[in-house]
């Protein structure tokens, strides 16, 4: 008999070989299991609407507390109750394309769609609103090689103008601009401008948007607070503008051929 062997046929090697099968094995049920906690059960289009949780099943329910005393969440838990679609099916095939029924920017259909999020800003380490305008963070500043947006006209993918850049706002936790605030012209109101849908001129002194036109920035979702931004208005302003690119204009929607 050979060192480490238990028998003729099994040794040692063996039996760690095995062990660590079964640990493997029981790690990805487990990761598996816990991926399921959001998102679950997946729901079909099928006109019998079918629950598919599929192999491992749900996970208990467990609770997780959130920081700076924003209370507990149990997950998984049901899902909030959805917007209504203001979209129907071009067809009664599984998985057809949506055709909206009215206007899908505001209406939140396709690459506008936004998710329900918490009215609540999002926060800093320290526990305060991470996203505000410099007037707030009056620690921040533009550096001097960057251009200074601020005071400088914005034109819409059409050409025109749709306001006024009176200030920026940035996240304290990553130190960068992330809205431009624009006095929308003629509106009597102001709205915010994600810093990824604008292209700054320095030059010329221009802020330029090629997601919507000059007469859109006007039905922006606006926020409740002048000096900060919930989660949900978060999703609502990025989704209003990334809709623009396929909805701003009726042949963005078109086939290209």
């Amino acid at each position: 008999m050979t060192t480490g062997a238990i028998t003729d046929y099994i040794d040692v090697a063996q039996l760690v070989l095995y062990a660590f099968w079964l640990f493997f094995f029981g790690l990805v049920y487990y990761l598996h299991r816990e991926n399921k906690r959001e998102g679950y059960p997946l729901e079909t289009t099928r006109k019998r609407p079918i629950k598919v949780v599929g192999f491992p099943d749900m996970p208990t329910p467990k609770r997780f507390d959130l920081p700076h005393g924003g209370g507990s969440r149990m997950i998984p838990r049901p899902d909030p109750q959805p917007y209504a679609l203001a979209a129907e099916p071009l067809s009664g095939a599984p998985g057809s394309p949506l055709y909206p029924t009215g206007n899908p920017m505001v209406d939140g259909v396709g690459p506008a769609a936004w998710a329900i999020r918490p009215e609540v800003p999002d926060l800093t380490h320290e526990g305060e609103p991470k996203i505000v305008p410099m007037r707030v963070a009056t620690d921040y500043s533009v550096a001097e090689r960057d251009p200074d947006p601020r005071g400088q006209s914005v034109f819409g993918a059409d050409g025109k103008v749709a306001g006024q850049v009176v200030d920026l706002w940035v996240d304290r936790s990553e130190p960068q601009i992330r809205y431009l605030e624009v006095d929308v012209a003629g509106a009597g109101k102001r709205v915010l401008l994600p810093i990824n849908f604008a292209r700054i001129r320095g030059g010329n002194g221009q802020v330029q948007v090629k997601s919507i036109l000059a007469e859109h920035f006007a039905a922006v979702p606006t926020t409740a607070s002048p000096d900060q931004i919930t989660l949900q208005e978060e999703d609502k302003v990025c989704a209003y503008y990334g809709g623009g690119h396929l909805y701003a204009l009726p042949q963005r929607s078109e086939p290209l051929l």
